[in-house]
Formats: structure tokens, sequence, C-alpha cells
């Protein structure tokens, strides 16, 4: 049952007159979700450093108290973190809360407990409570915290609303991970699990539910992709059945496509017409949709333009990137680079022997490509046609959380530190 409080009586004027995030500022320039800017894990201002180490380049290490994989997110003079913390008071409980810190000295500006409960269901053990990542229009803060709850803050860590959307049964209690995406005046959930699935639409200023429609899906943990194209704005979501793009006005379905593996979880990446979806759990996916012929059914239809079936992620999104497509394999460390238009190869898959096991996704910068591993090593590629590793960087962390690249900075969310990594 949703469950929906609102903080100020205000806001019901506010829902009348919030304009577009993208009116008030397009936040081209910060890191406003997990995927950044574009929500293809590319920046489009920044210029990150190539080379550190604990001792090079390390502007700042600061110890984020509890556990989490969700990302950090950049506006303006803030980064946003979320967390899962023990409970001081009852060892059973979960303290799920956001935290506010200053870009310019990383000090803590504010710090909310939203919930303190303790979880309905177990985890895996690599997973967290707080494996979803906030996101931000610059004026209003969204923590997504599963079954736990989804909070509303505005920047000063004022809570405006809380939606209860019930609890998720994941499969085998591997735990939560999934989150919103933000799109104008929506914020779409996919609730995706072994109950009641559904994609749930709501008011972003109010909380309050817009649409909800069912879903013939299992446990998936991906975040829908918003897509405006043709004057229609639809919402893509990854899944075991299908691949399902709904109407972001009413939730009916444009077109689905068949052939993903279990348990999806790559979120997909659009870039002018089409979207690129794929999976890799016990078999590999990877479909080329172009938006201007899909409606119905596609699976079998010239609306997939390409497709591929070997060496896609399990757990790492894609990136897409000046014309190229992205993706490791992320416990094999197998790494593919891809024409975006034809789906052909720039090289050879390649496997990086520096890299361990990954679930950070891949993301990218002024022609250069980073991604993490679970280990605290960060390989730096060439982006583009040639092969080439620019830099092997170790820090005393692992990362599973995707990182954050601001004009000079790169934000990394580590198990025990969040490191500003910035030429010194």
């Amino acid at each position: 049952m949703l469950r929906v409080r609102l903080i100020r009586a205000s806001l019901c004027l506010a829902v009348l007159t919030a304009p577009l995030a993208a009116a008030a500022s397009d936040g081209s320039q910060y890191w406003p979700q997990w995927r950044g800017p574009t929500g293809n894990g590319g920046a489009t201002q920044a210029t990150p450093p190539v080379e550190w180490d604990e001792a090079r380049n390390i502007r700042r290490k600061v110890p984020i108290p509890g556990m989490g994989h969700a990302s950090p997110i950049v506006w303006g003079d803030r980064v946003y973190i979320l967390t899962a913390a023990e409970s001081p008071t009852d060892e059973s409980a979960v303290q799920y809360r956001i935290l506010a810190l200053s870009r310019e000295t990383g000090d803590v500006v504010w710090d909310r407990t939203a919930r303190e409960a303790s979880p309905h269901e177990g985890r895996h053990e690599t997973n967290t409570h707080a494996s979803g990542s906030p996101i931000t229009d610059g004026e209003r803060i969204y923590a997504p915290f599963g079954s736990a709850g989804l909070y509303c803050y505005d920047v000063e860590g004022a809570p405006q609303w809380d939606v209860d959307l019930g609890d998720m049964q994941k499969l085998y209690e591997f735990g939560e991970a999934a989150f919103p995406a933000l799109y104008g005046d929506r914020l779409v959930v996919v609730w995706d699990h072994e109950g009641d699935s559904a994609i749930v639409a709501l008011n972003a200023v109010t909380g309050d539910e817009v649409w909800r429609t069912p879903r013939d899906e299992g446990s998936s943990w991906n975040t829908p992709l918003v897509v405006e194209y043709d004057d229609r704005v639809q919402v893509v979501v990854n899944g075991t059945n299908m691949i399902t793009s709904y109407d972001l006005a009413d939730g009916s379905i444009i077109w689905q496509c068949g052939g993903m593996t279990r348990g999806a979880i790559p979120t997909p990446v659009h870039s002018d017409g089409v979207v690129y979806v794929m999976s890799g759990f016990q078999g590999s996916a990877l479909v080329a949709v172009d938006l201007a012929t899909a409606a119905g059914d596609i699976t079998d239809t010239a609306a997939v333009v390409w497709r591929k079936d070997r060496d896609t992620p399990y757990v790492p999104s894609p990136l897409l990137h000046d014309g190229g497509l992205y993706y490791v394999k992320g416990n094999t460390g197998i790494w593919s680079a891809l024409d975006a238009d034809t789906g052909d190869p720039f090289y050879p898959a390649q496997r990086l022997d520096d890299i361990g096991d990954i679930y950070s996704s891949p993301v990218a910068a002024a022609d250069r490509v980073y991604l993490s591993d679970r280990d605290g090593t960060t390989v730096v590629l060439a982006a583009g046609p040639t092969f080439s590793v620019l830099g092997v960087n170790v820090l005393d962390d692992g990362f599973s959380a995707t990182p954050a690249l601001v004009d000079g900075e790169i934000y990394l969310r580590g198990h025990r530190y969040l490191y500003c990594i910035a030429e010194e």
C-alpha cells in the first residue's frame, strides 16, 4: 500500500508551478545521478586526472559511516551519499542515512537518518542496505532505500515527503539495489521482485502516485532509462522476460522486446534514437533498438538493428560515449568496445589483467574511460578505436560504487572512504 507523508503544505501549490529540472538548470557540469548528466556514463565537461595513489593527487579522504554501494552524486558545492549504519541502540536495526558533504572541505554539512528499522530480508554478502544511489535536480535530493522507503529532502536537508511502496521479496534474499529515474516532475520506480511487480510514476514534488502499471517480471536490479524521442517521453526498462518501453505520460506500453538473461541488472543507455540494452547472468544478451520503428512486440523485427550474445556484463552497466559502446564482463575482466552504430568491435575483446571483480560501472571524460574494481584498483583506458591502458591506480579501499566525474575531480566512494581525486 502506497503511503505518502507530506511535510510542507506549501508543496500543494508548488506542484502547480514547478518547472522541469532542465529548465531550472541543465546540470551538465555536475553529476546529478549515478550515470552522470547524460545518463550514459559520460561527463560533458570534466577533466579528471589519469594517475593517483595514496600519496599523490588525493585532495581529500573522508571516512563514511556504515556501509553502502550507492554512488556519490554532485551538485554545486555539495556531494551527496547514502549509507546504512548500525543502530547504536538496537543491533538488529539499520539507520538509513543521507549525508551532504562540502566539496571544498569534505566536512559533513548535514546528516539525516531517514529511517531506523530492522531489514525485513537478508542480503547477499557483497550487497548492502544502501546500494541505490541518490538523485538530484538541484532543488531536491531523492534518497531511495527500497523497501525501507523513498525519501525527498531539500538541499539544506529539510524533509519534504516520503513514500513506502511495501516490502520486496528478492530472489534468494540477494538484497535490493535498483533506484528511480528522474525526469522533470516525474520520478519513476521499478518494483521488480518475487511478489507483485510493477512500475510506478510519482510526482517528484509531492510524492503522490501518478500511475502504476503491473509487470510480469521477477527480481531484477536495474534502473529505468527515460528517453525523449519524437515528442514522446519513454521509460525503457530492462527485464528477464521482456525489455519494455512505457509512455511516461500514462504508463501504457509502447514496445517490448524479448531476449534478456535472468535477473537483469545493467541499465540501458541511449543516443541518436537508438537504445542499447544488455544483461549477462547465465548467458549473454545485447540488443540495439531503433526507436523510430519500435512499436508493439519488436523481438524479431527490423527495429532490433543489431545484437550480440557474448561477453556482456552481469552487474556493471554499459558506457555510451562519443559513438562508442563500452562494457565489461565484471567477473572476468573482459573489456569490449564497439561502434555503437554498427555493433562492430573497435578492437578484439581484451582481458584487463590489472583489475579484479567489478560491480562499478565504467565512466568517461576527456576521451578517457575509468573503471574501478572491488579491490581498490582503477584502470584508465583510452576511449575510441584503439585499446590503450593509460593508468593503473591503486588505493587502500575497495570500490563497488560508480565514480562521479566533475570539473577536475573524481569522487570515488569506497567501502570505507570517500576519495576526492584531483591534480595537486
